[in-house]
């Protein structure tokens, strides 16, 4: 692990993007009917990225066990196109970024939306995952995904 003993305590945030893309438009009907079989796709996707974020520190072997102020996941059902976003924004008061918080739990959720969707596909593909926000520290970033 890098030594952070040195690094000042600041106010950080990281925000993670993603989409999951159908190869058809059954999964994303059962989504908006609400009517998939392993149950509410959005809801239970959520509450997965939420708990990823709490456990970024066991799952990746460098990263450090941070205490977390804040956690947003939000997971949006595009129809037209026949997929789902989910943005994930973690906060914390520390010494260490919260990055890797913010992609775990953005991916997880979207690994959730895969797992529960596969009866109806099989040919669904997670994309674009990327940090589009990070404040604190010594360096802010904003991706032009945000503008």
């Amino acid at each position: 692990m890098v030594d952070i003993h040195e690094k000042s305590i600041t106010h950080r945030k990281a925000t993670a993007f993603g989409i999951i893309r159908f190869s058809n438009n059954v999964a994303a009907s059962l989504i908006e009917q609400d009517s998939n079989k392993k149950g509410d796709v959005l809801g239970v996707s959520r509450i997965s990225g939420i708990m990823a974020v709490k456990n970024t520190s066991q799952l990746i072997p460098l990263c450090h066990p941070i205490s977390i102020t804040k956690i947003k996941v939000t997971l949006e059902l595009d129809s037209k196109n026949n997929s789902v976003t989910s943005e994930c924004t973690v906060e914390c008061e520390g010494k260490t970024g919260v990055e890797m918080e913010a992609l775990t739990g953005c991916t997880v959720s979207l690994l959730t939306v895969y797992d529960m969707c596969k009866a109806v596909d099989k040919d669904m593909i997670i994309s674009e995952v990327q940090v589009t926000e990070k404040r604190g520290g010594k360096a802010d970033y904003s991706s032009s995904r945000n503008s």
